[in-house]
């Protein structure tokens, strides 16, 4: 696996790696129009630093700016995701953070079964991520909007998803990989007060809950503003640092 120039001169074998998944909300749209261009706005919460990578489409690390999932979720327009502000609010107590982008917009739950394109790319770049040092502290998910329009995907969602995290720390060796999913704040109204109850509802150790609900919403209704993707990361590096690394949890931003 190599790096770019630009990132050689950081320590690489002492990376604190975190997978990004999920769907749109993950991927970002913050700052994309109706007209399906991104307006280019970097918050100075979402700046590129040297200290934080992620690993590119061809599982090789680089600095990472935004659109963090330019080339992930790449048949899509992405803009701003939670990801950029989560790095910045705790790269100053871990060092180099490795940023593992795999959210891929309009997905539901059945489409990150093992065994199928989505979850394996998803371990498979978690696996690559690790290869030459460095510790996946968490896996960050973001998803649930597809599962709201069928009564039978709102009552699965729970049971698909406890399976989906038993099979992840499985398949990537990590037993008590901590998971912090996003309750989800839009969707079809029929049933997305069932999904987010299954997401509130999951008891599996190292799993914890933070809630999108509340935090602004872009004319379509159902994807984050710019403003409420930076707020997000804060929200998941508060819940990070205060649930998997106690000691630092006092710094955080």
């Amino acid at each position: 696996m190599e790096v770019s120039n630009s990132n050689k001169r950081q320590p690489q074998n002492d990376k604190q790696i975190f997978i990004l998944s999920g769907q749109s909300n993950m991927a970002g749209r913050g700052g994309v129009s109706h007209q399906k261009k991104w307006d280019g706005v970097v918050p100075p919460a979402c700046r590129s630093h040297p200290s934080i990578l992620r690993l590119n489409a061809h599982l090789k690390w680089e600095e990472a700016r935004e659109p963090l999932h330019a080339d992930i979720d790449a048949k899509k327009v992405c803009g701003v995701g939670p990801g950029m502000s989560y790095a910045n609010a705790i790269r100053e107590r871990f060092g180099v953070v490795g940023l593992v982008p795999c959210a891929v917009g309009g997905t539901a739950i059945r489409e990150w079964e093992r065994g199928k394109h989505l979850y394996e790319s998803m371990v498979k770049r978690g696996r690559a991520a690790a290869v030459e040092g460095g510790e996946i502290r968490a896996l960050l998910w973001y998803q649930g909007e597809s599962d709201t329009s069928s009564l039978h995907d709102a009552e699965s969602y729970k049971a698909n998803m406890q399976r989906l995290i038993r099979d992840v720390r499985e398949d990537l060796h990590l037993p008590s990989l901590p998971i912090i999913q996003v309750a989800i704040a839009s969707g079809d109204d029929r049933y997305l007060e069932k999904v987010r109850e299954a997401q509130k509802g999951i008891s599996l150790p190292n799993v914890v809950c933070v809630d999108a609900k509340g935090l602004q919403l872009k004319e379509d209704n159902l994807h984050l503003t710019t403003e409420a993707q930076v707020r997000l990361g804060h929200i998941l590096a508060e819940a990070f640092l205060h649930h998997f690394a106690p000691s630092e949890s006092s710094s955080a931003t």
